[in-house]
Order: structure tokens, then C-alpha cells, then sequence
């Protein structure tokens, strides 16, 4: 059982961000536990290489060249799935400013692409697994961030907030039809979105970050995409409105 309960064999997987990082290792893990997997990005470029080391593990990829934070074409995209059993909302971008020098644009672009866009992919997987009365697994993309008050996190913190709600608030509205919705929120991983483009300057916080992890390391994509493989299969059947925080023990809330 506790192997076969992460054997996606049969399943098909939507990934946001699949063109790299974490969407990437998601949907490359996904595809190894078997599952047929859709990669959505505006990135066209990472997504052909996303897919491309699926195929080449033998694994089935399709590739969805879009913006998240546009309705539409995240609904075609979802609605040409022949099923769907899991949706991993993603993408996400990175920004920082003190609250007294964050501007409204700043604000609304990192609103519209970290919630939005989960919103959006939420809201396109619950219609169609509803419709086709399919017991699957939405996991969202939160943050480390919204356990602490990292100083320049205000727009970044308060969308990822925003998911967390999204996700509890989902979960108790579908979870008699048997989906479930989960989020996870990782620590500092060693991603694109977290390069400083310095080499020194992206040591010292690497240095940094690990020092203030118990197990005196950062993460790396793949550890976060154990958590959503986790939470997509059935070997977390009852598990739903829950916060998997991969962090290497930076937070350790109750």
C-alpha cells in the first residue's frame, strides 16, 4: 500500500509554472508516478524543455503556452484534458519593497498572478472534476512567507496569505464530492526565482538561509515536489484544508 498509494498510472495532472523550478520538478514527478501531464507557462521555451525530459523518461506531456492570470486561456487549456485528477497551481513570481515603497502596480501584478492565477486554476479544476464527478486532488502553491513578516514580503506574503484562504475555503466547499484541496508552502528553495543573479551575493544568502534551518541546508525544487506528489496521489486519501510546509524546519507553527 504504501508504495501504490503514489501510482498516478492512468491519471492526468494540469501544472502551472511548469517551465521551471518547482513547476518543473512537479510535473517531471508527476509524469514518473505515471500520470499524463499538462504544462501550462508563458514561458514556450521551458515548457518544450519540461516536456521533453517527461518524454524522455517515457512519460506523456502536453504543453499549454499561457498566461495564468488570463481566465480564457487557462479554461481552453484545462477544458481540453480528456480528465483531470490533479491540478498543481504553481506559478508564481517573486517581488520586494518596503510597505511604505510598494506602489499599487506592484501590488496588483503580484495579486494577479500569485492568487488570481491560482484562483483561476482552482476554479477551472473544481468545475471539471465536479462535472465529471472525479474524486481528485488540487494543490496550491503557498509560502514560508505567510508565517513570518519577512521585510519586503508585503505583496508577496499577502498573496500567498490569500491562497492559503483560497485553499481551506475551497476544501470545505467541495470535500463531499470527494476532492481535496491542499497547499504547500515551502521554505527558501534554490529556484530561478530565487537566483540573485550574484554569485557572491547568492552565497551569502544561501548561507544564510541554511543556517536558519535545522537541517543546515536549502531546498532544492525536488523536495517541494515530493510534497505535491504526496498530496496528489492517494496516499494523502484523507488528508484535505491542510498546509505541507517542505521548509527545513525554519517555522514550526502549531
Amino acid at each position: 500500500m504504501a508504495v501504490t498509494a503514489y501510482d498516478l498510472t492512468d491519471r492526468t495532472a494540469f501544472v502551472t509554472g511548469a517551465a521551471s523550478g518547482i513547476g518543473r520538478a512537479s510535473a517531471v514527478l508527476l509524469a514518473e508516478a505515471g500520470a499524463t501531464v499538462h504544462c501550462a507557462d508563458r514561458d514556450p521555451q521551458g515548457l518544450q524543455e519540461t516536456a521533453a525530459l517527461i518524454k524522455e523518461a517515457g512519460g506523456t506531456a502536453h504543453t499549454h503556452p499561457l498566461d495564468v492570470t488570463d481566465r480564457d486561456q487557462l479554461h481552453r487549456a484545462v477544458a481540453s484534458c480528456e480528465r483531470l485528477d490533479v491540478m498543481a497551481a504553481v506559478a508564481g513570481v517573486m517581488h520586494s519593497s518596503p510597505v511604505l515603497e510598494t506602489r499599487d502596480e506592484d501590488l496588483d501584478r503580484v495579486l494577479d498572478i500569485n492568487f488570481k492565477g491560482v484562483l483561476y486554476a482552482c476554479q477551472e479544476a473544481a468545475r471539471i472534476m465536479l462535472a465529471r464527478r472525479t474524486r481528485g486532488s488540487i494543490v496550491t502553491m503557498a509560502s514560508g512567507a505567510v508565517d513570518t513578516g519577512g521585510p519586503g514580503l508585503l505583496c508577496y506574503g499577502a498573496a500567498k496569505a490569500a491562497v492559503v484562504q483560497l485553499t481551506k475555503t475551497l476544501a470545505s466547499e467541495v470535500g463531499r464530492h470527494g476532492i481535496r484541496v491542499n497547499a504547500v508552502a515551502p521554505g527558501w528553495i534554490r529556484t530561478p526565482m530565487t537566483d540573485r543573479h550574484d554569485t557572491e551575493a547568492q552565497a551569502h544568502t544561501e548561507s544564510f538561509m541554511a543556517r536558519m534551518s535545522p537541517l543546515g541546508r536549502v531546498g532544492e525544487p525536488e523536495d517541494v515536489a515530493q510534497a505535491v506528489l504526496y498530496l496528489a496521489s492517494d496516499a494523502s486519501s484523507f488528508t484535505t484544508g491542510q498546509i505541507l510546509r517542505p521548509n527545513g524546519g525554519v517555522a514550526m507553527p502549531w
